[in-house]
């Protein structure tokens, strides 16, 4: 039996689900930085692989936003303000 592909293991897409206690950090849409700035930057600070920024970077992008990692308080306000001093929009809900 052929098992589906995934892409990668990335547990914070869907944050309509699952614990309450669970915040979300979420990029918005910039016209200032470029995609391959935002990309390496959610490497570095998140801890994303190549695949898991471009893409969260592309969602961002047209979307406006995206849910880039789930966690607790703490850790992600962390990697917000690691995010906004880069110069990028990001916020913790």
């Amino acid at each position: 039996m052929k098992k589906g592909n995934k892409l990668h293991n990335q547990e914070n897409y869907d944050f309509r689900s699952g614990d309450k206690d669970q915040h979300h950090l979420i990029l918005y849409n910039d016209e200032v930085n470029d995609f391959s700035f935002v990309i390496e930057s959610l490497i570095e600070v998140c801890n994303h692989n190549s695949v898991q920024a471009e893409q969260c970077t592309y969602l961002a992008h047209y979307r406006g936003k995206c849910d880039i990692k789930n966690g607790d308080l703490s850790n992600l306000k962390k990697m917000k303000d690691s995010l906004l001093e880069r110069g990028l929009r990001a916020d913790v809900q």
